[in-house]
This record gives C-alpha cells, sequence and structure tokens, in this order.
C-alpha cells in the first residue's frame, strides 16, 4: 500500500538485520516528492518571483533608453604628464571614467537648461566601451523618449567638449612655457650680436661669434617646437551615430519579466524547501522509516476506521478494537508478511511497541495481529506487558466456555503478574486467541524480568505457536527493553507525522543493543488503526458475548477441540 519503495519483509537482509539502502534513482524520487510537501514554500517563491518581475516589467515599461556613440581621437599631449604621446596611444578606461564625471555633467547641465544637480543627472548615464575599439557608447535613460535623446546627445557633446577644452589649455601651456624659455635667449642673442658689432679684436671675435650661433640654433629648436604645438589638431573625436528618441520602453517588456520572475520563482521555492526539508527532523515518508531503522515498512494503516464507508453501528468495547473492511485487511497482510520473515518464523515471537506518546494504536494492532494469526490457525498468546496502564482485560470480549489454549499458566512467583492470569479472547470470525492481561503492580521491572515472564515467553517455542507481546513507548519507559534479549524481534507502529528521525535512529540503537531486531515498521495517521479515544473503563462487568452468531460458536468449538 503506503509502503511503496522500501523492500519486503521477506528481503535478504544485510549484517545486524541491515536492509539494503535505496538505489539513487529512488532516493530522488522520494526527496522530490518530500519537497512537494511544502508546497506553500513553492507556491510562495513563485508569487514573490512574478511581483517582482511585475514591478521590474512596469517600471521599464516608463522609462526609455537613447543612445549616442562618439569616437575618440588620441591627443598630441598626455592629460596627465603634459608631454607628446606616442601616435594612436590612448587609455580607453580613463576616457570613460573622464565621461562620467561631474565636471563634464556640469557641462551637459548647462546645454539642456535643467536645474537637476550634475551628480542625479549622471545617475541615469551609462557609459560603455565596446571591446577592440575606440569607441564610446553614451546611453541615458529618462522616462520620456525625447528627454533621453537630447540628455545622450548633450553627454555627449559635453564629453567631446570638454575634452577639446583640455587639449587646447594643454597646448597653450606648452606654448607659453617655450616662450617663457625663448625670452632671455632672445635677450642673450641681441647681447651677443651687439659685443660682435663693437669688438675689433679677432680673437674676441671667434668666441663672441660660436657662443651667438648657439643661442641662435636654441632659439630657433623653441621656435620649431611652439610651431608643432600651434599646428596639432585637436580635434578630440567626433558623433558616429547621434541619439534619436526611442520608440519603445528600454525594458524586456512585462510578459518576458513575469515569465523570468516566474521561473526564479519556482528556484527560490525549491530552495527553500530543500533548506526546510534539511532541517526539519519529523518523518515524511516511509523511506525515512526504512533508513532510520534499517527495516522495512510493513504496511501502512488505512485512514479511518471502517472500509464501506457507511456510518458505523454501535459497538461493544472489544469490538472497537477489532477491525474490519479495509483495516482488517491490512493487519492480515501484516501478519503473513511476519508469518514468512525468516527472522520471525525462527522464533515466532514479536514485541509491538511504539516509538514515544500513547500506546493506542500499538494496542489495536496487537490485538488484530493476534486475531490475524489466530485466524492462520495459531495457537497465541498475547501478553500485556503494560503495567502502567493495563485495559486489555476490560475491552475484550471473553469467549465463555473456552479453556485457554497452549498457554499452560507457570509456577507461583513472588509478584503475583503474570502468575494465574488466563483469559481466552473471542475475535469473532477469526476464532479465539488467549490473553495474559497486565495490571498495576508496585515494582515493574521486577515483574517483566521474572523467571514466570520468562517461562510464559518459552511456550513460543512449541510447533504452531504464537507469542505477541505489547509493550510501552521504548523512549518513555525501560519496559520494552527488559523484555527485547527474551522476544528478540520488535515491530514499530508509529505516525510519521508524529516521530522524528532520530526518535528512530534512537530506538534502533536500543533494540540492537539489548540483543534484538526490528523487524520493520506499522505505520499509521490520526484516526486510523481502529483505536478510538480512550474512554473510562466501566464499572461493570463486561458485556455477555453475543452468541447469535454460528460463525462465532465454529471458531469457539474449534479451540475447543483442539
Amino acid at each position: 500500500m503506503s509502503d511503496r519503495g522500501a523492500p519486503p519483509a521477506g528481503a535478504e537482509r544485510g549484517p545486524g538485520g541491515h536492509v539494503p539502502a535505496y538505489d539513487e534513482p529512488d532516493l530522488l524520487r522520494d526527496q522530490f516528492r518530500q519537497l512537494l510537501r511544502y508546497r506553500w514554500l513553492i507556491a510562495l517563491g513563485i508569487v514573490l518571483g512574478v511581483l517582482g518581475g511585475g514591478w521590474l516589467g512596469v517600471r521599464g515599461a516608463d522609462s526609455y533608453t537613447a543612445t549616442t556613440e562618439v569616437t575618440v581621437r588620441p591627443l598630441p599631449i598626455d592629460s596627465s604628464s603634459g608631454e607628446k604621446t606616442a601616435p594612436g596611444e590612448i587609455s580607453m578606461g580613463s576616457e570613460r571614467r573622464t565621461a562620467l564625471s561631474t565636471v563634464v555633467a556640469e557641462r551637459a547641465a548647462r546645454a539642456l537648461h535643467t536645474d537637476t544637480g550634475p551628480q542625479r543627472l549622471a545617475a541615469d548615464l551609462q557609459v560603455t566601451n565596446p571591446p577592440e575599439t575606440r569607441m564610446l557608447r553614451f546611453a541615458y535613460t529618462a522616462p520620456s523618449p525625447r528627454t533621453a535623446a537630447r540628455s545622450a546627445n548633450a553627454f555627449a557633446t559635453a564629453y567631446l567638449d570638454n575634452r577639446e577644452k583640455d587639449a587646447t589649455n594643454r597646448v597653450t601651456s606648452m606654448v607659453s612655457s617655450y616662450e617663457k624659455q625663448r625670452a632671455p635667449l632672445l635677450k642673450e642673442r641681441d647681447r651677443l650680436a651687439e659685443e660682435i658689432a663693437s669688438s675689433g679684436k679677432q680673437g674676441a671675435l671667434d668666441g663672441t661669434l660660436s657662443a651667438h650661433s648657439s643661442v641662435v640654433n636654441r632659439i630657433a629648436e623653441i621656435n620649431g617646437s611652439i610651431s608643432d604645438l600651434r599646428a596639432e589638431d585637436t580635434t578630440p573625436g567626433r558623433v558616429v551615430t547621434k541619439a534619436t528618441p526611442p520608440a519603445a520602453p528600454a525594458g524586456p517588456g512585462l510578459p518576458l519579466m513575469l515569465g523570468l520572475g516566474a521561473a526564479v520563482g519556482v528556484g527560490l521555492g525549491l530552495l527553500a524547501a530543500w533548506v526546510r526539508l534539511v532541517f526539519d527532523p519529523a518523518v515524511r515518508t516511509p523511506g525515512d522509516v526504512v533508513r532510520a531503522l534499517h527495516a522495512p515498512v510493513l504496511g501502512t494503516l488505512p485512514h479511518g476506521r471502517r472500509g464501506s464507508g457507511k456510518r458505523p453501528e454501535r459497538r461493544s468495547p472489544s469490538r472497537s478494537l477489532l477491525a474490519d473492511g479495509r483495516l482488517a485487511e491490512e493487519y492480515r497482510s501484516v501478519a503473513f508478511r511476519l508469518a514468512y520473515d525468516e527472522t520471525f518464523a525462527r522464533r515466532r515471537r514479536v514485541l509491538v511497541v511504539p516509538p514515544r506518546g500513547s500506546i493506542g494504536t500499538a494496542l489495536a494492532a496487537s490485538v488484530n495481529l493476534s486475531a490475524s494469526f489466530a485466524e492462520m490457525g495459531k495457537e497465541v498468546l498475547l501478553l500485556e506487558a503494560d503495567l502502567r496502564t493495563p485495559s486489555l482485560t476490560e475491552r475484550l470480549q471473553q469467549a465463555d466456555g473456552v479453556q485457554p489454549g497452549w498457554a499452560r499458566a507457570p509456577g507461583h512467583g513472588t509478584i503475583g503478574w503474570p502468575t494465574g492470569h488466563r483469559v481466552p479472547i473471542d475475535a469473532g470470525e477469526s476464532g479465539v486467541f488467549d490473553l495474559v492481561p497486565g495490571h498495576r503492580v508496585s515494582k515493574v521491572p521486577r515483574a517483566l524480568t521474572s523467571s514466570a515472564v520468562t517461562q510464559l515467553i518459552g511456550h513460543a517455542d512449541d510447533r504452531d505457536s504464537v507469542l505477541i507481546v505489547l509493550a510501552p513507548a521504548v523512549l518513555s519507559y525501560a519496559d520494552a527493553i527488559a523484555l527485547i534479549d527474551r522476544v528478540d524481534c520488535v515491530l514499530i507502529v508509529c505516525d510519521p507525522r508524529e516521530v522524528r528521525r532520530d526518535d528512530l535512529a534512537r530506538v534502533r540503537e536500543l533494540v540492537v543493543g539489548a540483543g534484538g531486531c526490528v523487524l520493520g515498521a506499522l505505520l499509521h495517521a490520526e484516526g486510523s488503526g481502529g483505536e478510538p479515544k480512550r474512554r473510562p473503563a466501566p464499572s461493570g462487568p463486561p458485556a455477555p458475548p453475543d452468541r447469535g452468531g454460528p460463525a462465532r460458536e465454529g471458531a469457539a468449538l474449534r479451540v475447543m477441540v483442539r
């Protein structure tokens, strides 16, 4: 049923009764199914993604982007050192930063005649440099197409004007520097010329002529540098693509953004579900139970206590524990799987316990498994080892006129339990099984470890005998651990939604440490298992059995003949 994907009860077990782990595809499918349990997280991620995509789409629909492209021409003088640069040398990274500077933004603001501050105006500007080019692309985003085009062109023009002004200023500065260097040389040239004119000696004249010639040559070099600088082309570049008002908004469009937002939302939702799953200690699937117990899921009890879907008739307390319909068939299926399990077949005794909490469903499971084994022709003894809150005596119907079967009374003990307590139980059409009911004692551990209990458990070694022991929760009391060394096999009855993975792992450690083996797990949900909410036990004697059914009389007769 719901134990799909779990190894069967008769599967080959490894050391310590381990069941082989899932294959990787099974694990992936199991994890994906677990992720789908958090559909609200996935749905929340999709909603947030769609809202974010819609916001971006609407925001992009109200904005337009215009682009202007300019080519940058290398200038003859480096802006930092004031020296001539090599032909074709230019730093596009520096030019891009200059285009985004406040100086250029101030020029653009003056050209646009706007009161917006330079920094706020430049916030909507993007300047990029296509790889392997000397081109700058000015992209400006604005609420209207015309404003976007005017602003892009204004920034491009402001950048070129600023670059040209810088080049002109650098040329003027260099020319002024050369002229300052030339002024003293001109005075020196004039002085030497006067000396040559007034000198009459040939030797003195030769030295003056040599100095005059050197000064003249130096003046000529400076004049040549000045001429070269004044002849340099300081054109900063040119506009190759002028911005025009765009016809469509800049964004990718509302439908595309909604689709992208939904895709991103699915990813975020799955990530959130996975994180929630990783940190969730609860058992969510039968696979979690298998991996925690290293034992198979023998069955899952269906929801509801009735298989027919009709309104149930009012029943006696014993009939409320005995299942019918789909629920009874599930118990029979579990009993058959246990009967053909090699580990159980060697000892034919099983301890039915919950991990923690209420014993209600485990109680109903032990009663119905006893009835199922009795229906298979086994001599069944149900031992109620719950000595703290015993209740089976008041809740099960005795089979009047039928003596106990194979369960022989052990010798007298000192505790008073289980000495002298044997009750044949009428299981309806399934037959009759024997019950050793529990009752409150002052020393529970001493009673459970007594020789009388050991002798009683030993009767399961008889042929066609089955012993089912009901004990309190493993993690609540040590009663079950005290019985494991003699019962050996353990059946865990739990609700996957209420138990934690570390609880199941702890139960397995306790069972294996005490020398037992976990046969498997019986899963149930709230409202399943045939166990209603407990009510106060009736103060009067139990109701007399219904003798009207020939099938019940035949079952009792068969037990008496045996």
